[in-house]
This record gives structure tokens, C-alpha cells and sequence, in this order.
């Protein structure tokens, strides 16, 4: 039972893919850049990004997984203005399963975009994060063998047989990323990027067995091109290896721009409409509808499954909720006129 019980765990605590364990991932993943690569920190119009995504997972199959994320950023000029330095944080609360595991995690960033030109158009990005994990759950909504016999079937309170060790767990956890970002001459722009994840080998135990994350690779890539005055394009890939799973999603967006509304810094000054798709392969396709408003970015997605869960989740994977909101800073470190990439 104990094994079983240790198997049950591990795969609640990463989201219940079938067969293979992973951590958290979302959908609209190039709405939360903190949770891919922190060498992608920065890498917007502004100065200033807020961020909040929420996901909730498998609703049709009784207990939903549910995940929030809020992360926030900062980019300033250093030195003669060539370069840039981002501060950020992110942190997501996650809720799965039946025994209610809960993982909290606050994670700090902080990222270098060294200039590569004098035109200030590429730019070749480190990126470092450091912050702790909290899992806990509760047991008291969980079966195990011990309750069950022959004569009187389930019986809950019955001894359950089984001794944890402990039901909240605090670790430290680490992550590290390069990127580069380019332009597309003057129709757009592109960045690739890749990062390592738990490399500091964070370990957890609920009971007499340790669990240890394995150490998760992510490749990260985009390009934002303009097909048209009012047409736009942006795609984005992903790719993520942790033990022996494999993540592959990708796809791409199809913004129609109406008529500049106000006076606000190029990128931050427009109304649009966004309609794409993404797929994560052998999992699910999911469609995407993007608002943005100046400033604000709104973007709604849902997942139809057609993995093997697909018979038990009737092709209903879970919806996400994306808001961000961008800005300049009304100062001196300003990057406003400081680089004429990245432009995302």
C-alpha cells in the first residue's frame, strides 16, 4: 500500500499525466514566461508587466486541479543604456486531486540583457531564480486498503495502516536560462531560448520514501511578425524534458489591429482582436481567443483533450484565464527609447 500510496502522490503532485510525472504546465504557456525560462524576464514592451493566469483541470472528472499564477516584472537601463537588468518574481498556487495537495511557490528572478550590436536590436539574455516550495495535503478524503474487508467492505474509520512522516514539506528550488532576441528587419520580431530547472536536485517526503524532481530542460521560441498594416502573427513553441516525459506544444495566434486609439508609446496603443490555436502533442488541441486594450491583454483558452483520459473526460481537458497589463515608466530609466527590441 505504501508504494501505491507513494505512485498516488507523485502523480497528483504533477498534475496527473498519464503515465509520466511532470510539474505544472499551462495552455496559454507564453503568457507566464516566469514558469518556462527566467532568461525570458524582460522580454516585452515596457518596463513594467503584471501577469495572472488561472487553469482548472479535469471539472469532468470530479476533483479539478486547479492553478493560479501571479508573477510581476521590472526592466531598467544599466550602464550607458545599452544594456538592461530585470527584476521579477512569480509565484503559483496549485490545489489537485483528492487529498488536496497544495504546492505554493515564490520564486525571485533576476535577468541580464547584454546588447550585442550598436543598433540595440539583439540582445543575449542570463537569467537566475531562487526561491522555496510548500507542498502539504489532506488525508482524511483518502481511502486505503486497511478500511476495506470482506465482511464489512469500506469501513472510514478504520485504522488506515499507514504513517506519514509529515503533511507539509518546504524546499528550496532553483532555475537558470539563457535567450536571444533579434528583430525581423522592421516587421517583427523573434526570440529562442532554453533553461534548467530543480538543477539543485530539491527532495520532498510524506512518508519513509524520499521523492527528488527531477532536473526539467525547457526550449522556449516565438516570432511576432506583421503579415499586413493590421494583421499580425505571433507563434510560439515550447519543449520540456523532466525524467522520461516529454512535452511538446506549440501553435500560433492571429491578431486582426484596429486604428491606434491613443497617444501611448508604439506596442501599448492599440485595440485587437486575436483568434489561433495550440497543440500539445499526443494530449490536446486547444483553441485560443486573445483581447487586448492598450495596455491590457486578455486571453481565454480551453483544452479538448484526446489523450487516453479522452473516454473519461468526454474530450474535456480544462479552461485558462490570462490578464497581463504593460506599461512605461514615466523616468529617466525609461527603456521607451533606450532598445528598439524586444517588441512583444
Amino acid at each position: 500500500m505504501k508504494k501505491y500510496l507513494l505512485l498516488l502522490m507523485s502523480a497528483a503532485m504533477f498534475q496527473l499525466q498519464p503515465v509520466k510525472a511532470q510539474d505544472v504546465h499551462l495552455s496559454q504557456f507564453y503568457e507566464t514566461p516566469l514558469m518556462r525560462n527566467p532568461a525570458l524576464a524582460g522580454i516585452f514592451t515596457g518596463d513594467v508587466r503584471v501577469q495572472i493566469a488561472y487553469r482548472n483541470q479535469w471539472q469532468s472528472l470530479g476533483v479539478p486541479f486547479q492553478t493560479s499564477i501571479v508573477s510581476g516584472e521590472y526592466k531598467m537601463p544599466v550602464g550607458r543604456a545599452d544594456d538592461f537588468l530585470t527584476l521579477g518574481i512569480n509565484s503559483f498556487y496549485d490545489v489537485a486531486g483528492s487529498s488536496r495537495l497544495k504546492t505554493f511557490q515564490l520564486m525571485p528572478a533576476v535577468n541580464f540583457h547584454k546588447s550585442l550590436d550598436a543598433e540595440r536590436n539583439r540582445y543575449l539574455s542570463l537569467g537566475f531564480m531562487g526561491g522555496v516550495v510548500q507542498r502539504s495535503f489532506n488525508a482524511k478524503d483518502l481511502t486505503f486498503d486497511n478500511q476495506y474487508s470482506s465482511s464489512r467492505g469500506y469501513d472510514p474509520s478504520a485504522p488506515t495502516g499507514e504513517i506519514f512522516s509529515g503533511m507539509k514539506r518546504t524546499f528550496a528550488d532553483m532555475a537558470v536560462g539563457m535567450s536571444f532576441n533579434s528583430n525581423i528587419g522592421e516587421i517583427g520580431n523573434f526570440y529562442v531560448g532554453a533553461s534548467l530547472w530543480h538543477f539543485n536536485k530539491p527532495t520532498e517526503r510524506f512518508i519513509n520514501e524520499e521523492i527528488q524532481l527531477s532536473p526539467k530542460w525547457q526550449g522556449n521560441a516565438g516570432i511576432r511578425v506583421m503579415i499586413s498594416d493590421v494583421v499580425r502573427l505571433s507563434s510560439e513553441f515550447n519543449y520540456v524534458k523532466q525524467g522520461a516525459y516529454t512535452e511538446i506544444i506549440g501553435g500560433g495566434i492571429v491578431s486582426y489591429i484596429f486604428n491606434d486609439m491613443t497617444d501611448a508609446p508604439e506596442g501599448l496603443n492599440h485595440i485587437a482582436v486575436g483568434l489561433g490555436a495550440m497543440l500539445r502533442v499526443g494530449d490536446a488541441l486547444v483553441p485560443v481567443v486573445q483581447l487586448e486594450y492598450n495596455s491590457f491583454n486578455v486571453g481565454f483558452s480551453y483544452d479538448l483533450n484526446y489523450s487516453k483520459l479522452m473516454t473519461a473526460s468526454q474530450g474535456r481537458g480544462g479552461f485558462e484565464l490570462t490578464m497581463s497589463w504593460k506599461a512605461f515608466v514615466n523616468s529617466e530609466r525609461s527603456s521607451l527609447d533606450a532598445a528598439r527590441c524586444p517588441r512583444f
